[in-house]
């Protein structure tokens, strides 16, 4: 295959790659605001909100420990579009949810449903980013990091716009319709699946079960980073912010979604723009990249909490804050994902992909857990000081990783 046909083949699939990824992220988004406005109205506390979202991170953390051990022994594109057709159930199952069931009957089925979407979630993220490591030439590392910053950021974006359509949808065709709606665009995106390579990702090897904890102490120290910092996200905006704007503050759905919505998008453009921003198209990230960025953002939630405090008027606090952690932290979250696969060899990619969102699922559940209880207890400036612990802790991780040796 001659270097034009190859560049043309990795084009093309890193194009379908990102176009399943995109729509998947869509009705990822979409779900989430629809499920945490449709029961808030309901009458359920932020604590059972939090628990709906349970299964959802606890079968994500399983997934991204086995997916990773399915995709190199099976291929990538069958995990990908495995995980779309489970997001397409996920949609339909919580569409035959009865209100008229008792709460804790519509609770369990909900858990249920959100397992599916997590398993959905975390099979196509993993297949997703594994993938992008196989299309992109091992010599071209500063290519790398900006081709993952594209997929990543504009996969971040669509999820804000998922967050707002979640909430239109709602609104406009309520929750039925809009889980129906949902699950027959992401169908049509599953079809497309057969168009790529049914190999891609296989080592060609069995892999014995204990290799799927990685061996890279580099791995190992950014994941165990990643749990810390993705928890010290989540412990504030998963079910706290939403619920604090709608109640607290008295907003409509509408306006919640598209706060929340905005909020994300742009994070996911600082993401997309982070190889530019940084100025290193030359020279990919190193570990200081991220020791720097981490260190930055401990300061953001502190500042919030403390603003919060001495009585400065919500809106404005939660806007400015909320700015500046999302800039930062979409810094993090680049730096953070080009790094796990610089440190990662193709044959490795998606075990230790696998294990490196293992982490970032484990994360995501403590964040969802206390983001519930913490809220419920202490509120949000409590939200905001245990998310400032959690970045400490990252940090101290940080210290402790080593340069890639290709970058």
């Amino acid at each position: 295959m001659t270097t034009t046909t190859a560049d043309a083949s990795n084009l093309k699939n890193y194009g379908l790659i990102t176009a399943a990824y995109w729509g998947f992220t869509l009705t990822d988004g979409a779900l989430r605001m629809l499920v945490l406005l449709h029961f808030h109205v309901l009458g359920y506390t932020p604590f059972q909100i939090a628990m709906l979202f349970l299964f959802y991170e606890i079968f994500g953390v399983v997934t991204n420990f086995l997916g990773g051990w399915i995709g190199s022994q099976m291929g990538l594109r069958l995990t990908l579009y495995s995980g779309i057709g489970l997001q397409v159930l996920a949609l339909m199952t919580l569409g035959f949810l009865n209100p008229d069931w008792p709460v804790i009957g519509q609770v369990a089925y909900v858990m249920v449903a959100q397992a599916l979407a997590g398993v959905a979630k975390d099979l196509t993220k993993m297949s997703s980013k594994s993938a992008i490591r196989l299309v992109v030439p091992k010599e071209a590392e500063s290519r790398l990091f900006k081709w993952v910053a594209v997929l990543t950021g504009s996969k971040n974006a669509l999820k804000g716009v998922g967050f707002f359509l979640g909430a239109a949808l709602l609104q406009g065709l309520g929750y039925r319709n809009a889980l129906w709606v949902q699950a027959a665009v992401l169908f049509l995106i599953f079809l497309t699946g057969r168009f790529l390579p049914a190999d891609m990702g296989k080592i060609g090897k069995k892999v014995p079960f204990r290799q799927l904890f990685s061996k890279s102490r580099a791995i190992n120290i950014l994941s165990a980073a990643r749990f810390f910092l993705f928890g010290s996200r989540d412990v504030w905006f998963v079910v706290a912010l939403p619920v604090f704007l709608y109640e607290s503050l008295g907003w409509s759905f509408m306006e919640v979604g598209a706060y929340m919505a905005s909020w994300v998008i742009g994070y996911g453009i600082i993401q997309f723009l982070a190889p530019q921003i940084l100025r290193q198209q030359r020279r990919a990230p190193q570990a200081a990249t991220i020791r720097f960025w981490t260190a930055v953002l401990i300061v953001i939630p502190a500042a919030i909490a403390v603003a919060f405090m001495a009585g400065l008027p919500s809106q404005w606090v939660i806007t400015v804050g909320l700015i500046g952690f999302g800039v930062v932290f979409a810094f993090n979250s680049a730096v953070h994902s080009y790094l796990v696969l610089a440190y990662t060899e193709d044959k490795d990619v998606a075990l230790n992909v696998g294990f490196y969102y293992m982490a970032n699922s484990g994360g995501r559940l403590l964040g969802t857990i206390a983001s519930g209880l913490v809220f419920q207890w202490y509120g949000l400036v409590g939200c905001l000081w245990f998310s400032t612990l959690l970045i400490i802790v990252a940090e101290v991780f940080t210290l402790k990783l080593p340069n890639p040796q290709k970058a």
